[in-house]
């Protein structure tokens, strides 16, 4: 199997979708807004394990996808948020880590809008009949920000001590790769034992890592200083982190894409206050938002003006969910009993429509409906019954007292902003409905972080991960009980351990048979909502919000994790 580069995306506008949808708008009518126009598959029709074929799932207003009259020039301001802890996007997979890491570093492929792999810093690739040789290609004209030549000695380095040993997601996926050869220093060769289907989703910037060796060999690679003033080998090199308030990233002379990148420089302003991003957005002050960076009103509100668009394009591969997530170790939330409570608690029809104005849908599982490969419906389900939740709590051993309470439950919400709050307060209020007396406690993000995933000092959070391009590389750490990496985000911090789950995510891992392997996913959906380890509340709808004059914003399968090569101001 051989794979070459794909022919550009053709020019594509379509309809602005949002339209006035106030908070607080009458149940009845979410069922209305929920149907995505324009909404199709983005895993569907999938010829082969390793081909990703996709539609937009969202007829959003986009300029025009083209390079034709691109210009030189231009620095673009992006507000981010929250601040980054680290830029070390080889141990912490956070959003805003990989959003300003995906513009240093370059990966072996990036992935089109319509989710194919298209060459980076491998020009080719070939597969053989068995899938467990994969030979690259490399460049032999990228260069790492430092001037040193990029060789397949990087790649062999990288996958050997950061793939296999350090990054969160390819060191599942790529569990089964045995031998990195390296026949010349432009040709990278990966053996594996097993067949994985998963490979081709993850061999990104941010999936699959590359390092420079010549900076990281024989150091503590999780602490290396230089994480934090990074080389790469992507269009913009590092140039200053200010604490609080921006990153800038300044346009690398001698990037391998001849006339590329377009802008001269990015620069992160972090801008923690909701308000302050739309102002930004709105005076021009920033020309760039990614993943729903102001309210759901303010985004009616500024796709309204002249000089803006708010678009759901540019998120093809970035379907992603939200949940709570119990510490199973917790006596209390170990009952299933109380977390089927918990789930009878929340209405989340009123929740994706008051606290989310409706740019999200309730979730029926771990899967996103968006990924219609893998998705199903037919799982247990919680609907909103308050009498159902309290017997089951009484079931469980936890009747009302004098005080009225139950028991007490502390909830740590995810400190991404404002909206997070809310969602936490509106699940404060359900539970307590319930007879459940909840704190609600915010932190830093580093906080949360530690306690969650290291100290796993939590009882209740509630978080958020995105599906990937394969249950493989989005869902299953969540679920495996061998993907519990104590000290790594986002992996499974509840402490669930199912021998069945795990035979189901062990058999999917290297099933070749596309249907076989659907089965095995539908499987998991179908036991991760009998279990109740994560409570799955609603599928996010991301929008982003950009100026008109800006180019090539959605030539990716995320934006957010794109390296804007090609993205360039009409009017620089």
């Amino acid at each position: 199997m051989t794979f070459k580069p794909s022919k550009p995306q053709p020019p594509r506008t379509s309809t602005l979708l949002f339209r006035d949808d106030p908070l607080g708008a009458a149940v009845a009518d979410l069922k209305r807004r929920r149907l995505l126009k324009g909404a199709g598959a983005l895993l569907a029709g999938a010829a082969t394990p390793f081909m990703f074929t996709g539609e937009a799932w969202a007829a959003t207003e986009a300029t025009p996808i083209t390079l034709s009259g691109a210009k030189q020039g231009g620095t673009l301001t992006a507000v981010l948020h929250p601040e980054p802890p680290t830029l070390a996007f080889f141990v912490n997979s956070a959003t805003m880590i990989g959003a300003v890491a995906s513009k240093i570093f370059d990966g072996l492929v990036e992935y089109g809008p319509d989710l194919k792999p298209r060459p980076q810093l491998a020009e080719s690739w070939t597969v053989s009949p068995d899938s467990l040789t994969w030979t690259f290609k490399l460049r032999q004209n990228a260069t790492w920000h430092d001037g040193k030549p990029f060789t397949s000695a990087d790649v062999k380095f990288s996958a050997e001590e950061v793939w296999l040993k350090i990054s969160p997601a390819a060191r599942r996926v790529l569990q089964y790769l045995t031998k990195i050869d390296t026949p010349d220093a432009h040709t990278v060769v990966l053996y594996l034992s097993k067949s994985t289907p998963a490979t081709f989703g993850i061999l990104d910037s941010l999936g699959t890592p590359i390092l420079p060796k010549h900076l990281y060999e024989n150091t503590d690679i999780r602490n290396n200083p230089y994480n934090n003033k990074p080389i790469g080998t992507g269009p913009f090199k590092f140039t200053e982190w200010l604490r609080g308030d921006r990153i800038v990233l300044d346009r690398y002379e001698k990037y391998w894409a001849p006339g590329q990148p377009y802008l001269d420089r990015l620069t992160w302003k972090i801008t923690p206050d909701v308000s302050g991003r739309a102002t930004a957005l709105e005076t021009g002050a920033a020309q760039y938002g990614e993943r729903n960076p102001v309210t759901f009103a303010d985004a009616d509100r500024l796709a309204k003006l002249p000089n803006l668009i708010v678009s759901r394009e540019g998120y093809n591969g970035y379907a992603a969910w939200f949940w709570l997530e119990p510490n199973l170790r917790d006596p209390i939330l170990a009952k299933l009993e109380v977390r089927q409570a918990i789930a009878h608690a929340i209405n989340r029809d009123v929740l994706v429509a008051t606290v989310w104005g409706g740019y999200a849908v309730p979730a029926t599982g771990p899967e996103a409906s968006l990924v219609k490969a893998f998705y199903t419906p037919d799982t247990q389900q919680y609907p909103y019954d308050p009498k159902r939740a309290e017997a089951l709590l009484d079931k469980a051993g936890f009747p009302k007292q004098a005080d009225g309470w139950r028991f007490k439950l502390n909830h740590d919400f995810i400190p991404y902003g404002d909206d997070y709050r809310r969602t936490g307060e509106f699940v404060r209020q359900a539970l307590r409905r319930v007879g459940i007396d909840v704190t609600l406690r915010g932190q830093d993000l580093p906080t949360w972080l530690k306690n969650v995933f290291t100290e796993y000092n939590f009882q209740l959070i509630s978080s958020w991960g995105t599906d990937g391009l394969d249950p493989q590389i989005g869902i299953e750490q969540h679920y495996w009980s061998k993907a519990e990496s104590k000290g790594t985000p986002w992996f499974n911090a509840s402490g669930y351990a199912s021998p069945e789950m795990d035979r189901v995510i062990e058999a999917a891992q290297t099933e070749t048979d596309p249907a076989k392997r659907r089965d095995l996913y539908f499987q998991l959906q179908r036991i991760a909502q009998r279990d109740l380890s994560l409570i799955n509340l609603f599928e996010f709808r991301w929008f982003g919000v950009w100026a008109k004059n800006l180019r090539n914003v959605t030539d990716t399968a995320s934006h957010s994790r794109a390296n804007f090569a090609r993205v360039w101001f009409d009017k620089a």
